[in-house]
C-alpha cells in the first residue's frame, strides 16, 4: 500500500504568532516537505494545483521535476490536476516531460477545481465544468496512446494530425486518479478508463465516501476491468499527532479555529467526530486510519494533509517523522495482513520503477 502526503499550498497566517510566510517561504518549504518524506520513507508527495491566492501551486510540474531532481524514489503526483481550466494538450505535453525526468515516478490525479472566479480567467464556464472534465480527459487518454491524433469536439480547437511531444516514457504514459468529494460523474469516468479514483475524504461523512466509491468499484466492474475489489481507490485525511492526545489537540485547536477553510464553523471536536479529521495520538490515528477499510474496502492509496492552515514547517517536519517513524510502518503490516490475494496492493507503478525496486 502507499502512504503519503498531500499540500494545498495555502499561504495562511500563523494564528499563534499572527505571521503569514512570504509566497518565497511556502514554496521552498513545500520542497522541504517533500524531501522530508521520502526521509522517514514515505511513498508519494502530491500537491494541489490553484490559481487564486492564498495559494502557490499554480504550476505543479515545476515544483516537481524539482523535487523530481533532488529525490531518488518519491512518486510524484498533483492531488489536483485541473482538467477543466488547463488544455489537455499542455496537461500531455507537461507532465509526459516530468514523467521523463523523474525516471517513471509520476502519477497526476484529476479535478475539476471549485473555485468558481478561476474558469473565467482560463476562458472556461464553471457551469460546464463536468462536461468539460469529461471531453478533455478523453482528448488527454487519446494523446497519451496514439502517435497521430484527429479530434473534434466542444470546447477547444479541432485536432488533424497532431502528435503531442515528448511521447510517454517507453510508451507507458503515467497512472491517473480522477479525484472527487462528491459528483459521481467522476466516479464513472474513473471506472469507464478503468484509472484510480480517488476520495478526497477530508469535509465529508464517511457515509458519502462510502457511496462514492462502492458507486466506482460497480462501474469498474461492470466495464470489465476487474472485480469491484480489484478497482484501484485512494483516500485524503487530515492528522495532527502529538505524543498525547490531549497536547495534540491543545496545540492544533488554534490552526483549526482560524483555518481559511473550515475556520468559525464547527467545532474541532464536532468536524473530528463527522469527518475523518484525527487529532490526537500516533495509536489514534492508526485505529482511525485503519477504520477507514471498513466502509470502502482494501485501498491502495492513503495521502494525509499534514501542512495547512498555518502550521509552521518545524511542526509539520514534526508530524513527517512521528507519520514515518510511528504510524506508517503500523499501518502498512496491519493493511497487508488484511488484503486478500488477488487484490492489488498499490497502485499501478511505471515499468521503470518497478525496474528499479527489483
Amino acid at each position: 500500500m502507499q502512504f503519503g502526503i498531500f499540500t494545498v499550498g495555502d499561504v495562511t497566517a500563523d494564528p499563534t504568532t499572527g505571521r503569514t510566510p512570504t509566497e518565497h517561504e511556502r514554496i521552498k518549504d513545500t520542497v522541504a516537505i517533500a524531501l522530508k518524506a521520502e526521509e522517514v520513507g514515505l511513498d508519494v508527495f502530491a500537491t494541489g494545483e490553484h490559481h487564486n491566492p492564498p495559494f502557490v501551486p499554480s504550476s505543479p510540474t515545476t515544483l516537481l521535476g524539482h523535487i523530481a531532481a533532488r529525490t531518488e524514489n518519491l512518486i510524484l503526483s498533483t492531488s489536483t490536476t485541473l482538467i477543466t481550466t488547463n488544455d489537455p494538450v499542455k496537461i500531455a505535453e507537461d507532465y509526459a516531460t516530468l514523467q521523463h525526468l523523474a525516471e517513471g515516478r509520476v502519477d497526476l490525479m484529476m479535478g475539476r477545481g471549485n473555485t468558481g472566479p478561476v474558469y473565467p480567467w482560463f476562458g472556461q464556464d464553471i457551469r460546464q465544468g463536468i462536461p468539460l472534465a469529461i471531453e478533455n480527459y478523453a482528448l488527454l487518454h487519446k494523446l497519451w496512446r496514439e502517435d497521430v491524433v484527429d479530434w473534434e469536439g466542444k470546447f477547444r480547437t479541432a485536432l488533424q494530425g497532431f502528435t503531442s511531444t515528448p511521447r510517454p516514457l517507453d510508451g507507458v504514459p503515467p497512472f491517473v486518479w480522477h479525484g472527487s468529494i462528491r459528483s459521481p460523474e467522476i466516479a464513472e469516468q474513473a471506472a469507464y478508463y478503468g484509472d484510480g479514483f480517488f476520495a478526497n475524504h477530508i469535509f465529508w461523512p464517511k457515509q458519502h465516501t462510502e457511496k462514492m466509491v462502492r458507486l466506482y468499484r460497480q462501474r469498474y466492474a461492470h466495464y470489465g476491468h476487474g472485480t469491484p475489489e480489484q478497482a484501484i481507490v485512494g483516500l485524503g485525511g487530515q492528522i495532527f499527532m502529538r505524543k498525547n492526545s490531549q497536547d495534540a489537540v491543545r496545540e492544533f485547536r488554534p490552526y483549526f479555529d482560524n483555518a481559511p477553510v473550515y475556520g468559525h464553523g464547527p467545532s474541532l471536536e464536532e468536524f473530528s467526530r463527522e469527518t475523518p479529521l484525527t487529532v490526537g495520538s500516533p495509536q489514534e490515528v492508526i485505529e482511525r486510519t485503519l477504520s477507514f477499510r471498513d466502509y470502502v474496502g482494501d485501498y491502495q492509496r492513503q495521502l494525509f494533509l499534514v501542512d495547512h492552515a498555518g502550521l509552521p514547517l518545524k511542526t509539520v517536519l514534526e508530524q513527517l517523522d512521528i507519520l514515518g517513524e510511528e504510524v506508517v510502518p503500523v499501518l502498512r503490516k496491519e493493511f497487508a495482513s488484511l488484503r486478500p490475494a488477488g487484490v492489488p496492493a498499490t497502485a499501478p507503478l511505471h515499468p521503470a520503477v518497478l525496474t528499479k525496486e527489483a
